[in-house]
């Protein structure tokens, strides 16, 4: 059961967690804080930021999520329907709490519609593939 946990619930915890301070109150923005800075062949100075580290880090999580959706067990109706209560947490807190009216917050509620919407899309057409019948078969 703990494989069906949908991934894309790690970034709203740790969010919260950083949003509300839990960790300590961090000060001015906490995701325009940089996390490092690397000097390009170009020249210029590329700078990760606390928020761009949040997004890859879902973009990653999405990832496997959609590699999970390929699983056709019957434990996928689960994991297909825990995303989306995720879904339902993240577009809740962004329209009701102010710590979450954020682009950051924004592109993770993104990240988990699109791991809703690609899990059903991805097990849909897995079961057409597996239903598929034969020129000669009949119903």
């Amino acid at each position: 059961m703990l494989i069906n946990i949908p991934l894309t619930i790690a970034p709203l915890i740790v969010y919260n967690i950083i949003a509300f301070g839990l960790f300590g109150d961090m000060p001015g923005d906490s995701w325009s804080i940089p996390i490092f800075t690397m000097q390009m062949v170009s020249g210029a100075r590329w700078t990760m930021v606390m928020g761009d580290l949040m997004i890859v880090a879902g973009l990653v999580l999405l990832f496997i999520e959609i590699l999970k959706a390929t699983r056709t067990s019957s434990g996928s109706i689960a994991d297909h329907v825990l995303s989306t209560v995720v879904f339902i947490i993240y577009l809740v807190e962004f329209l009701t709490v102010r710590e979450a009216a954020s682009s950051v917050f924004f592109i993770l509620l993104t990240i988990a519609l699109v791991d809703v919407v690609a899990g059903f899309a991805v097990t849909i057409r897995g079961a057409r593939r597996d239903f598929a019948m034969g020129p000669g078969d009949h119903l």
